[in-house]
């Protein structure tokens, strides 16, 4: 599936225009199957967008590989040159229902050049049914305005019916200025934990493969303590043998007297970087390990010139309504607003999970059976 055919969706060039077209209206773009994007290719048009994301690299395609999911990459060329496109996962539904085709923080494009995303949802139509797929849900990696809602809807999607996959809220970092200055941008109280932290003995440092073992211990107890699901042990161990040797994650361990008390699994893709999986265990809490933990993921961001830190989720609310309310919940993200919202940061809204039906019965079934999980699990 990533290997060299020249295959194409589509027989022949298709025009293009717009400011992704170096050469204006007269540019001839061709549409070509996810086999014609080479992995290296990929990643380096997945690094190099302003919209790129870890979520979109061949490397999380591997991952969901080992879990269950298989993959397509669809691509739109401007001649050689790579100007849009998407990683495609799929999964099996069950009750013989087909597929669900899923981009995850994708597609990647200008969309603001309404015929180049036109073709390129045409082609990622013809990868998702030729996949048995019942819908196409995305994930673009784009703000919530009315103008980005509107391009979504143009192209026949329309918002997923149970909210977004990921979080749709998060606080962003700007971690390009000094070290002083990023500080400088923190609730006090959150300065205070993160040096009060290093005097009370509490060691941060790099894990080394043999100490995976040890982060995994630490998210069972936080699950169990937080009564939340988590991944399999193994999730979490083949994202670090993926990621840490590209330099693309790290976990980091926070230590009293060499006992693990905090953890967590950090991302960068160059200038951006996301902290997607954390864990604490009661022992030593009053030394607010936490809190170095994250200092310390932001230094290591940084050092790979990340200009971002993504603290990746908090809950679906404005500004207003969170400083008002987080004091007196807990229930799903308010539980963590609390800790994020001391590192400061950006309050950004991306527009969330988006559907286009390719087998309209069969997604109305599957439609009716999530309304029915979902009201089940919310009954008295």
């Amino acid at each position: 599936m990533m290997g060299h055919s020249k295959r194409a969706l589509f027989d022949g060039p298709i025009s293009i225009s717009g400011h992704n077209s170096p050469q204006g209206d007269a540019a001839i773009a061709t549409l070509r199957s996810d086999l014609s994007v080479e992995t290296d290719a990929w990643d380096h048009f997945v690094a190099s967008r302003p919209d790129g994301h870890v979520l979109q690299t061949s490397l999380w395609a591997t991952l969901k590989k080992a879990f269950g999911w298989s993959s397509k990459r669809v691509g739109l060329w401007n001649g050689d040159q790579l100007v849009a496109g998407a990683q495609i996962l799929f999964r099996r539904l069950p009750a013989g229902l087909g597929t669900l085709a899923y981009v995850p923080k994708g597609p990647l494009a200008d969309w603001a050049d309404a015929e180049a995303c036109a073709h390129l949802v045409t082609a990622l139509d013809g990868a998702a049914r030729a996949s048995g797929a019942i819908a196409l849900s995305i994930e673009p990696n784009l703000e919530d305005m009315a103008s980005n809602r509107e391009a979504l809807r143009a192209l026949s999607f329309r918002p997923a019916p149970f909210g977004a996959v990921q979080p749709r809220r998060t606080l962003v970092v700007d971690i390009k200025p000094d070290e002083d200055e990023i500080m400088m941008a923190m609730k006090s109280k959150t300065r205070y934990n993160i040096r009060l932290a290093g005097r009370k003995g509490v060691v941060v440092r790099e894990a080394a493969p043999e100490d995976v073992p040890t982060f995994n211990e630490l998210l069972a107890a936080t699950a169990d303590r937080g009564d939340f699901g988590i991944h399999a042990p193994s999730y979490y161990t083949k994202a670090y043998e993926l990621f840490a040797p590209r330099d693309w994650a790290r976990i980091l361990l926070a230590e009293v007297e060499g006992q693990a008390v905090a953890g967590l699994m950090v991302f960068a893709l160059a200038p951006r970087s996301w902290y997607f999986y954390g864990a604490s265990i009661d022992a030593h809490r009053e030394k607010m390990p936490t809190y170095l933990l994250q200092w310390e993921a932001m230094r290591w961001a940084k050092a790979r010139g990340c200009e971002t830190y993504d603290l990746w989720g908090v809950p679906d609310a404005d500004r207003e309504a969170l400083e008002e309310q987080f004091t007196e919940r807990s229930d799903g993200l308010w539980g963590v607003y609390r800790f994020k919202r001391g590192f400061g940061g950006d309050l950004v809204r991306s527009v969330g999970t988006w559907d286009r039906a390719e087998a309209p019965i069969r997604y109305l079934l599957y439609r009716g059976a999530l309304s029915l999980r979902h009201r089940l699990r919310n009954a008295d």
